[in-house]
């Protein structure tokens, strides 16, 4: 038997063992930046931007405060009631502050109650949700900056069917229902039924605790008369923004981050641009957000009501007070100063 010839080994061929590499991640680049591109221009392709002034500053009463890098970001959140595309005249019926803090790692959220006695802008004293009806966004912010000593530049607006679709699209909200809250429940949520049509959502016979729908969760957040009135309004809403928080930020799941996008964007105005609304979002998922903190103007300690012109007001006592506690709140600055102009309506507050 003749022998056999000796198997050679090839020499591997470090130059081209290289070069597949180098492909094989070039691939991966490639395919990781189309299917981004394609994210980018599905879902934000659908964002309606609406620029409210190309000079920022416009939008400032205290001129300084564009000058102070907070290395945080504020947003004004407005939810609209309104049966239509159009916003044009709307009350604003919440009104947020939505901070975005991921130096320290966390998102607060400021309620301001719709009947707070506040100075518009060119239009005197008046109910702050009135501001939206009589200028918009733009008018909004203005009247949020003047009162508070702000400086918020930008804005997102959403009407209640937006609401209900970010609800459903994260599976529902888990909300403790009281027993006095039911029969308003179930008010609101026969009236959405009435008006937004489609699929009705299921009324709620007692208290417990619940895994609300998105339409139940907006009609929880628009109980009002029972209860301490508007006070607890603010707080159901923000109940419900951390439930939405928890499931979207906490989870960190993609699944849900998409469902949540494509639901929400079409039914979202905002200033933002797609740009920024990313840069926010990395922000957010980058920085390890885990914490949402929550509280509400004018607050507990530094509130009254009255009665002017025979309309019912709640008005900041004093309003300097509760913008301490707001700069305190969101920049965690104890040493805040309020202007000479808050300082001045907080005055012409308190002769009322």
């Amino acid at each position: 038997m003749a022998n056999e010839a000796p198997i050679r080994k090839r020499k591997k061929n470090p130059k081209k063992r290289l070069r597949r590499i180098l492909i094989a991640l070039f691939t991966m680049v490639i395919l990781v930046a189309s299917l981004f591109f394609f994210l980018f221009n599905h879902f934000l392709g659908k964002v309606n931007t609406e620029e409210i002034t190309n000079n920022e500053e416009e939008l400032y009463v205290n001129k300084d405060l564009a000058k102070i890098d907070y290395k945080l970001t504020n947003l004004a959140l407005f939810g609209i009631d309104t049966r239509d595309d159009d916003y044009s005249e709307s009350l604003a019926d919440t009104i947020m502050i939505a901070t975005i803090d991921p130096e320290n790692k966390k998102i607060k959220i400021t309620s301001v109650m719709r009947d707070t006695y506040a100075r518009i802008p060119d239009h005197g004293y008046n109910k702050i949700n009135s501001s939206y009806a009589l200028g918009g966004p733009e008018l909004s912010i203005k009247t949020l900056n003047l009162n508070f000593d702000m400086n918020i530049t930008d804005y997102v607006v959403v009407d209640f069917e937006a609401v209900e679709k970010i609800v459903d699209a994260v599976g529902g909200v888990e909300i403790e229902l009281k027993d006095y809250e039911v029969k308003g429940f179930n008010d609101s949520l026969n009236a959405l039924n009435g008006y937004l049509g489609g699929t009705y959502s299921d009324r709620i016979s007692s208290p417990g605790t619940y895994n609300m729908d998105g339409r139940q969760a907006v009609a929880y957040s628009r109980i009002r008369k029972v209860g301490n009135g508007d006070y607890e309004r603010t707080e159901r809403q923000r109940s419900v923004l951390e439930q939405l928080f928890n499931k979207i930020i906490t989870e960190k799941s993609l699944k849900t981050t998409i469902a949540f996008a494509d639901s929400i964007l079409p039914y979202v105005k905002t200033s933002l641009t797609r740009g920024e609304i990313i840069s926010l979002g990395t922000q957010v998922f980058t920085s390890g957000t885990r914490t949402l903190e929550g509280t509400r103007l004018p607050t507990d300690d530094y509130i009254r009501s009255a009665m002017i012109s025979e309309i019912s007001y709640l008005l900041p006592d004093t309003l300097v007070d509760n913008a301490r506690h707001l700069h305190q709140f969101i920049y965690e600055n104890e040493e805040y100063e309020p202007s000479d102009a808050l300082q001045e309506i907080s005055n012409r507050i308190d002769r009322n």
